[in-house]
């Protein structure tokens, strides 16, 4: 029998590097986008007061982003926690994922977030660090039991192992995560923050892309899963946001959660969305950015610490532009255009910190 497992993580997927460098600067943008429209709590706010297109803009392409964007990180981590699980074993697996997201969470914590707000002492965006290692710990005890071990097995042993995803199977995901994730919202809405984390509402998406992500590792999904399947994954994406998401904005506030009908419109919306983007982006990315050269390689190198420090790159910048006078969205362009470059200068820069690039 061939060992599918090691061939797969023999063989580095480049365009899964350059997806997650377009995440990283997707987010980037995102918290660029928080400071202009000033809709949500931040570390550095400029509110167009009188600008009332640009609001809508940048809060639009926040909800956007954030209907997805996050999840897919958590998919792609999913895919290589088995590799790296079999690799390393149960304990250096643990210790490795402690120190590279445990200590870049706390240097968030009490360095990053102390000097962006002296009162404040907070993770930030490394909540996506202290969710992923909470569910790479729960996965090192479920394979630690022999019942996930012996499936493990009965898994790589059946016909079913290579068994691509149905549109079946995707219609009846999006409705189960559609569902759930509209009850969780009835009592936790969107944009609640809890213990540090802002995004709780989406919970149920983090968690099933996660597994999501293993179950594509096993099967190798992300290599076989047709070009078809990424070209409807996109038309899905673009149907369900001119059919629903106007819908469901159509109650102002009311999509955010509280059992309000639109809240459960804009739960079918956005997992539509989701998942059809994450459909498309791999297939767009396996089919035209599956070369790496020097400037994918830096990039791809420096994405996770720029992830880490692009906050307070960007609140500097902004400060530093204050009195720069401009509209609302061409001042989010010139803090975008000079920002994501910045964040990647200085990502290169804390890399060159001795031992760092252990942990980054």
């Amino acid at each position: 029998m061939v060992d599918h497992s090691k061939k797969k993580s023999s063989e580095r997927l480049f365009f899964v590097d350059h997806l997650r460098v377009a995440l990283t600067i997707l987010v980037v943008l995102h918290h660029i986008a928080v400071i202009y429209a000033a809709n949500i709590g931040f570390y550095y706010l400029e509110p167009a007061y009188h600008d009332v297109l640009s609001l809508y803009v940048l809060v639009i392409f926040q909800l956007i982003n954030q209907s997805y964007f996050m999840g897919f990180f958590f998919l792609i981590s999913g895919y290589f926690t088995p590799a790296a699980f079999n690799r390393k074993g149960a304990e250096t697996f643990m210790k490795d994922r402690l120190l590279r997201l445990g200590i870049p969470t706390l240097v968030f914590a009490f360095i990053l977030s102390p000097i962006l707000y002296p009162k404040l002492i907070g993770v930030g965006p490394l909540w996506f660090a202290v969710m992923l290692l909470v569910f790479d710990l729960v996965y090192v005890l479920a394979k630690s039991s022999e019942l996930v071990d012996k499936q493990a097995r009965e898994t790589k042993s059946s016909a079913s192992y290579t068994k691509l995803p149905t549109y079946r199977m995707i219609g009846i995901f999006i409705l189960v995560l559609a569902l759930v994730s509209y009850l969780i919202r009835t009592f936790l809405p969107l944009g609640k923050s809890v213990l540090g984390f802002p995004s709780l509402a989406y919970l149920p998406q983090y968690l099933s892309f996660f597994v999501i992500g293993m179950i594509a590792f096993h099967r190798d999904w992300f290599r076989t899963i047709p070009s078809s399947m990424g070209k409807v994954g996109f038309g899905m994406a673009v149907a369900a946001t001119l059919i629903l998401f106007p819908l469901a904005l159509s109650g102002h506030s009311a999509f955010l959660g509280g059992g309000h009908w639109q809240s459960g419109i804009y739960a079918l919306w956005d997992s539509i969305f989701s998942i059809g983007m994450c459909l498309g982006l791999i297939i767009f990315f396996r089919r035209f950015f599956d070369q790496q050269g020097r400037l994918g390689r830096f990039l791809s190198q420096h994405a996770f610490t720029v992830y880490i420090i692009h906050i307070p790159v960007i609140v500097f910048l902004a400060r530093a532009l204050h009195g720069v006078h401009l509209e609302q969205l061409l001042k989010f362009g010139l803090v975008a255009i000079i920002g994501v470059p910045l964040s990647f200068a200085v990502a290169y820069l804390v890399r060159k910190i001795p031992f760092a690039t252990r942990i980054l």
